[in-house]
C-alpha cells in the first residue's frame, strides 16, 4: 500500500500542469488515475497524409515547442551509458514499442542524498518509477514533459520492441518502432539500444 501511494505522488508531481495549452491536461488525467499505469488515449483526428496546410503548420509548431522544452536537458554523454547493455541497468527513460502504443518507463532521481537504505523497504526504487501507456500522437508531449532529474545520461532514451509479440503483429510493431525512432530524432533525442550497445 505504501509503495502505491508514493508512486501516485510522484506521478502527480511529474505532470504539474498542462503540457501544451492546446494539448491534453495530463495533470487532470493522472490525478484521477488509481495507479501509475495510465493509458493516454487522445489521438490526432487526422493522419499526417490527410492533414491540411494549417494542420501541418500546427504540427510543425508543436514539434518545435517540444524540441525547445527538451533543449533544457543536456546533450547525452556517451561515456556514461555506452557500457550499459541491459534495460535493468538503464537509468534514463526508455520506451517499449507495441503495435498501437508506446510504454514509457521513467525513474525519478532519489531526492534523498544519503546512501543509507537505498533500494530498501523504506526507499524502494519502485516508488520512483512511473510507467505510462502513450497512445499514437502523444509521445512528443510525454517525452518533453519528463522531468530533468530523470535524464542522468543526458538527452538519450533506450528503445525496445514489446516482448512476446504475436507473429501477425510484428510488422505493425516494426513500423511503430521506425516511426518512434524518427520522432525522437526529430526531437533531438538520441536513441540507444542497450542489448546491441549502439545508437540508432
Amino acid at each position: 500500500m505504501v509503495e502505491k501511494r508514493e508512486v501516485s505522488v510522484v506521478v502527480k508531481a511529474w505532470y504539474a500542469g498542462v503540457v501544451r495549452a492546446r494539448g491534453i491536461s495530463l495533470a487532470v488525467l493522472l490525478a484521477v488515475a488509481p495507479v501509475a499505469g495510465v493509458s493516454l488515449m487522445g489521438c490526432h483526428a487526422h493522419s499526417a497524409s490527410a492533414a491540411t496546410p494549417q494542420q501541418k503548420a500546427d504540427q510543425r509548431a508543436e514539434l518545435e515547442d517540444q524540441r525547445e522544452q527538451l533543449q533544457q536537458i543536456p546533450v547525452s554523454s556517451k561515456d556514461r551509458y555506452m557500457a550499459i547493455h541491459s534495460f535493468e541497468s538503464w537509468e534514463n527513460p526508455y520506451l517499449t514499442v507495441q503495435a498501437n502504443m508506446v510504454e514509457l518507463h521513467v525513474t525519478r532521481a532519489d531526492s534523498n542524498p544519503s546512501t543509507i537504505g537505498v533500494g530498501g523497504m523504506f526507499r524502494p526504487e519502485a516508488a520512483r518509477r512511473v510507467e505510462l501507456n502513450i497512445a499514437d500522437g502523444q509521445l512528443g508531449d510525454a517525452v518533453a514533459a519528463i522531468p530533468a532529474d530523470a535524464w542522468p545520461y543526458g538527452r538519450v532514451v533506450a528503445v525496445e520492441e514489446a516482448h512476446h509479440t504475436p507473429a501477425n503483429a510484428e510488422p505493425m510493431v516494426r513500423r511503430n518502432l521506425e516511426k518512434t525512432i524518427a520522432l525522437l530524432n526529430d526531437l533531438g533525442v538520441q536513441v540507444y539500444d542497450p542489448t546491441e550497445g549502439k545508437l540508432e
